[in-house]
């Protein structure tokens, strides 16, 4: 929050660790707190590091009318423009991840930029940097699922958790931001994490088909009005007759009582 200029808000305490109930528009990045029963009656405590998930194939770039708005850079981080957000909502509606969030003030939309900024410069986004204990780490792609992978394997064969394994979902191209989880074929219980999110069929409809069907129509509008040109010509406007002064008598009206000749 330092880093990115936010202003802090009020926690609110709701008989958990967890210190605010979601993600805000000035607030990217939030560690949400599961308590989780077992089939054995025991409790476990799922922790997740919610945020933009900077998916390969974005729903929110999906569903944004505004050019520029949200772009996407090669090495896979999806940001926001705000002076180009014209404050639709629709990336909201196209995130399968219920992410970006509205600023009723500004009239814009914001999320987590995974600290754009500093990764062109080299440097680790500022969650990363300032992380105690290790647990995230930072770096491509393929380095990330090489020890996503050792970890989950380690919790497989030395843990007891046999269905760990690494949260990287096909149904959005896979992320950028990947997790280890301890059960990997139960992702909601780690906070209502989608355990196959896609791009909702809604907004496929309306960017795809429905889009190229409007352009046709406006097109054909235009190429309509343009052949009734050449057909019919020019639609001309009779003169109107022209109207006396207000207060002069009509034409041919008969003088008023008491009028001299």
């Amino acid at each position: 929050m330092e880093w990115n200029g936010l202003s802090f808000s009020e926690t609110t305490f709701d008989n958990s660790y967890q210190t605010m109930p979601e993600t805000q528009w000035n607030y990217w990045n939030l560690i949400k707190f599961n308590e989780h029963e077992r089939e054995d009656g025991t409790l476990q405590l799922l922790m997740r590091k919610d945020q933009c998930m900077h998916c390969e194939e974005p729903g929110c770039l999906v569903a944004c009318p505004a050019d520029g708005a949200i772009v996407q850079y090669v090495n896979g981080i999806v940001d926001f423009q705000q002076d180009h957000c014209i404050g639709c909502g629709y990336c909201m509606s196209g995130c399968p991840f219920n992410i970006p969030k509205f600023s009723p003030t500004a009239r814009k939309v914001f999320k987590c930029t995974l600290c754009v900024d500093r990764v062109t410069q080299g440097l680790e986004p500022a969650c990363i940097k300032s992380c105690p204990t290790g647990c995230l780490h930072f770096g491509t792609k393929t380095e990330m699922k090489e020890l996503a992978e050792t970890r989950a394997t380690q919790l497989r064969d030395h843990s007891g958790f046999a269905n760990a394994g690494v949260y990287d979902p096909a149904g959005v191209g896979g992320t950028h931001v990947i997790y280890v989880l301890h059960d990997a074929s139960n992702p909601e219980v780690y906070g209502g994490l989608p355990k196959d999110p896609h791009i909702p069929w809604t907004v496929k409809l309306w960017k795809s088909p429905l889009k190229w069907l409007g352009n046709l129509a406006i097109i054909g509008g235009v190429l309509g009005v343009f052949v009734h040109y050449l057909r019919f010509g020019p639609k001309i406007v009779p003169p109107e007759e022209e109207k006396p002064p207000q207060g002069a008598p009509q034409r041919g009206s008969a003088p008023q009582q008491g009028a001299k000749p």
